[in-house]
């Protein structure tokens, strides 16, 4: 996913090497202050991580593609071992948006998926490309929400099929969330 990155990133973030890993940050990507990377992490161009957020991939890998928005307060882990031969690992494709205080964990979130504030997305779940869980939803392990897809509660359930105009709405956090950073990037200063 991320190709030749910089060994750190010390500018931006609280940035740790576990076990001689060092998380691999991309040039164009922005790291708030107060984030928290660690370990097996690779993010990709364009993308954010915003304030008090922590990664930490120590028993499995983290990568998180471009342009991808990881809002305030969001934990991003992983778990050892695989299930199915697939490895707990947390992977995030390309356009992802991650509301405020969320909880990923050792899944699957394709391109384009969306994952509302506060809401978790447990082991070996699944959003697919376009997928959408709800803020406060819960997807239990193992889950899969498809393309299109909006689920929401606890455990979440689906709800209905989205059109391409109503999903259309969302990718545009994406968009705002790329072009903020940009302005964070070049305008945020501490003070005093």
């Amino acid at each position: 996913m991320c190709a030749d990155f910089p060994a750190n990133r010390d500018e931006q973030g609280v940035i740790y090497s576990l076990d001689g890993v060092t998380p691999r940050i991309h040039p164009e990507a922005w790291i708030a202050p107060s984030a928290v990377i660690i370990g097996d992490v690779e993010i990709g161009p364009h993308a954010s991580v915003w304030f008090h957020c922590v990664l930490r991939g120590d028993d499995n890998a983290i990568r998180i593609g471009a342009r991808c928005n990881i809002q305030d307060g969001t934990i991003i882990h992983v778990n050892s071992g695989e299930a199915n031969g697939t490895p707990f690992a947390t992977l995030i494709g390309d356009d992802v948006s991650i509301g405020h205080a969320a909880i990923i964990h050792a899944c699957t979130l394709e391109p384009r998926a969306f994952v509302g504030m506060g809401a978790t997305v447990l082991d070996g779940a699944v959003i697919e490309a376009g997928g959408m869980l709800a803020a406060g939803g819960l997807l239990a392990p193992g889950k899969r929400i498809g393309p299109m897809e909006l689920w929401a509660g606890s455990p979440a359930r689906l709800k209905r099929v989205m059109d391409a105009e109503e999903r259309a709405l969302w990718d545009r956090t994406a968009v705002h969330y790329a072009r903020l950073a940009a302005r964070f990037r070049a305008g945020l200063r501490p003070v005093g």
